[in-house]
């Protein structure tokens, strides 16, 4: 008897989605679920973007007592011909199918220079989830209504001539939204004011209604003044700086943006309370900010500490950050951006990279120019941003505190990095203090710390894991990683690791060989889950170093060698570029300590021009590699060693 398979997985088995079906199926994936507060929204943003392009001065929605919204707007209204591609009236493509709109051609002869709108996929969303949606559209005399049920159209188009009570022109779309995609089917009213009381402060003079009509309520917002207004009246203290607003917008010779592109904004610091903060691009709400914020607090923070500089107002060992001149700030902020690239449908945060530099390069020189107009406010906003940064960093010190409370404090000739992030930092354990002192001139403070060595480290392959820290040099290296020692089949903590990459730093010679050595000796017996996991690397300083004179177009330069064949593949470049045999010079590091700050910056500790080695098990296992190790660094090896040495003693160069 034949088994019957459980599934079967071919040709019929793929499904293509038609139509709306794609968001009837996963509708989370294109507008918030747990109201339907959003979908409402693409109908008012298709109203705001009306007016937005100067079509239109009122919008309202009206909240009916079975359930259902209403939008109006006195813009153009929908096109109801047909389209001459699709053969279907227009009005009927804007509401069933996905990726259709008129946003997409920006720019002239676009219907829309400047919208919300982006991905064609609105108001086609508020209908898949809606049990009924009526459109009705007023343009060119006529008047034209179209009815839809679960996303499909239930009355066909019908349009007639406009009678005396019909408006001029615009658009009324009135949904009833299917309570099966949702959580809960009641507005949330408080945002439902806020959206609409915004819609009226980005775009002044035009008039946003909201009637309840189970209620009984109207409330109508038309703002004159603008951002100032609204974000006074939203501000729960008084600012102790005078609000700063200012708008700029590229004009049509503009090098780097389109013309209309730019901002409005105000901004207000204040010393308590909690900031308001808002943000929209083309009208649109984005909650979870984005590049035109990040501009607006690059901006900032930009004029702020030039100012500061120029007056000479920062205080010894105090580093400002954008955070801490953003920390009290409270602002509206109102971008216009061609063509929004948003993150997701629901266009909550900003993506575009050009928004950055777009509303950094209006708001910097306005507050630079504002600040040394009223020199007084500027020291007042530095005290401001000076104090946030004082209290960043004392929290930072007593976390540190916190952290080390108990355990040995860091060593003293340690010098620190700046930065705290894992991806960035590194610490290279230096042999010699001499060297130490160039890597210290020469590193990069942000993120490269320097341990410098003195002499020999200890061979600890037979040291006892709690003998350890009876050694000075091995002690400090261990509180600088900020990992305790452990053996290959311990489970350390590794949550205190101060650095990304523990990086070994010893002369080329064959002393820094046998330092590399020990250290990587101590790391394998008493720190393998360093290396297991990535973060230990080897320097590799140069031997040589070739100056090269003149030649011809190309002015006299410098060139490192590794070793004798990368200095022989640097002569025979020299020769073949026509230098002269011997008219270069060739000088021998004995070690890093001959090398200046530049020097050993260029060479060793550049991120571009470096060469870090990874330390890897490679091909052999830890058994493997454990008793490699026990031959070369066990006391009690001695007969073994001497046989490794009669093996591979042909293989080995001596540096006499």
């Amino acid at each position: 008897m034949a088994v019957k398979p459980i599934s079967e997985y071919s040709e019929g088995s793929i499904r293509v989605l038609k139509g709306l079906e794609p968001v009837k199926q996963r509708p989370g994936m294109y507008t918030r679920t747990d109201n339907p507060l959003h979908v409402i929204q693409e109908v008012l943003d298709n109203a705001a973007d009306e007016a937005l392009a100067g079509h239109g001065k009122k919008i309202k929605v009206l909240l009916h007592t079975d359930g259902s919204v209403s939008i109006e707007d006195d813009g153009r209204g929908i096109p109801f011909g047909l389209h001459p591609e699709e053969n279907a009236p227009v009005i009927e493509l804007v509401f069933t199918r996905l990726h259709a709109g008129g946003k997409f051609d920006k720019g002239k002869g676009g219907a829309y220079s400047f919208s919300g709108g982006l991905h064609g996929v609105g108001v086609s969303v508020t209908n898949a989830l809606a049990k009924r949606l009526e459109a009705t559209t007023y343009r060119e005399g006529m008047v034209a209504r179209l009815v839809f049920e679960n996303g499909d159209v239930a009355e066909a188009l019908q349009a007639r001539k406009a009678g005396e009570g019909d408006r001029k022109s615009g658009t009324t779309v009135r949904v009833w939204p299917d309570g099966k995609y949702f959580e809960a089917l009641a507005l949330p009213m408080g945002q439902l004011t806020h959206l609409l009381r915004s819609k009226a402060v980005l775009m002044p003079g035009v008039t946003v209604s909201l009637i309840n009509e189970k209620a009984g309520e109207t409330q109508t917002w038309i703002y004159k003044g603008g951002l100032r207004d609204y974000l006074m009246q939203t501000l729960g203290g008084e600012p102790v700086i005078p609000l700063f607003e200012g708008e700029g917008f590229a004009d049509a010779q503009h090098d780097s943006f389109a013309e209309g592109e730019g901002a409005s904004w105000c901004v207000a610091f204040t010393e308590d309370g909690q900031p308001v903060r808002e943000s929209y691009v083309n009208l649109i709400p984005t909650s979870a900010g984005g590049t035109h914020e990040s501009g607006l607090r690059d901006g900032l923070f930009t004029a702020v500490k030039s100012f500061i500089e120029l007056h000479s107002l920062l205080p010894k060992g105090v580093k400002l950050l954008p955070e801490d001149v953003f920390a009290r700030a409270s602002y509206v902020l109102s971008a216009k951006v061609l063509d929004p690239q948003f993150q997701g449908q629901i266009k909550e945060r900003l993506n575009s990279r050009d928004a950055v530099r777009l509303v950094s390069s209006f708001v910097r020189p306005t507050l630079e120019l504002w600040l040394n107009q009223h020199v007084e406010y500027g020291k007042k906003l530095a005290e401001l941003a000076i104090k946030a940064a004082q209290t960043r960093q004392k929290a930072g010190q007593k976390v540190e505190k916190r952290k080390g409370s108990g355990v040995a404090v860091l060593p003293g000739k340690l010098t620190d990095c700046e930065s705290r992030d894992l991806a960035h930092n590194e610490v290279f354990l230096v042999e010699g203090d001499s060297a130490g002192g160039s890597a210290k001139m020469g590193r990069d403070k942000e993120s490269q710390a320097i341990l410098p060595l003195r002499g020999k480290v200890l061979n600890t392959w037979e040291v006892e894991r709690d003998r350890l820290f009876a050694n000075t040099e091995i002690h400090d290296i261990a509180v600088a990683i900020g990992v305790d020692p452990h053996g290959p089949n311990d489970s350390p903590d590794l949550s205190g690791l101060r650095y990304g990459k523990v990086c070994i730093l010893s002369d080329a010679d064959v002393d820094g060989s046998h330092i590399q050595v020990l250290l990587l000796t101590l790391f394998f017996r008493h720190f393998p889950k360093l290396i297991e996991t990535g973060h230990v690397f080897v320097a590799r300083p140069p031997l040589f170093r070739v100056d090269a004179p003149a030649r011809g177009k190309k002015p006299a330069s410098k060139a490192y060698a590794l070793d004798d064949g990368e200095l022989t593949a640097i002569l025979d470049k020299l020769r073949k570029e026509g230098v002269r045999e011997g008219a270069w010079s060739i000088s021998r590091f004995k070690g890093l300590g001959e090398m200046n700050a530049e020097q050993l910056w260029d060479t060793t500790l550049n991120p571009d021009t470096r060469r870090l080695l990874p330390v890897q098990l490679g091909s052999m296992d830890f058994a493997q590699t454990e008793g490699l190790i026990t031959k070369l660094m066990g006391k009690g090896e001695a007969a073994a060693r001497r046989e490794l040495m009669e093996l591979h003693g042909d293989s080995v160069e001596i540096d006499i």
